[in-house]
């Protein structure tokens, strides 16, 4: 399965709380941090939700 590197590149502040409730259950807490996360729809579609927010990158296991 393929893995995705997520950045949170833009900060949270004034955000809506949805917004910020999507990228913390992505798991990233502040600007610049990343984490790796399956590719699966579910994560594709937080990710699409804040993708003003985030960089994704294809990561080879």
């Amino acid at each position: 399965m393929a893995k995705l590197k997520i950045t949170l590149t833009r900060s949270l502040i004034g955000r809506p709380e949805d917004q910020r409730a999507t990228v913390r259950a992505l798991g990233l807490r502040k600007t610049n941090s990343s984490v790796i996360q399956d590719d699966t729809p579910v994560i594709r579609g937080m990710i699409r939700k804040v993708a003003h927010l985030v960089t994704v990158e294809e990561v080879q296991e």
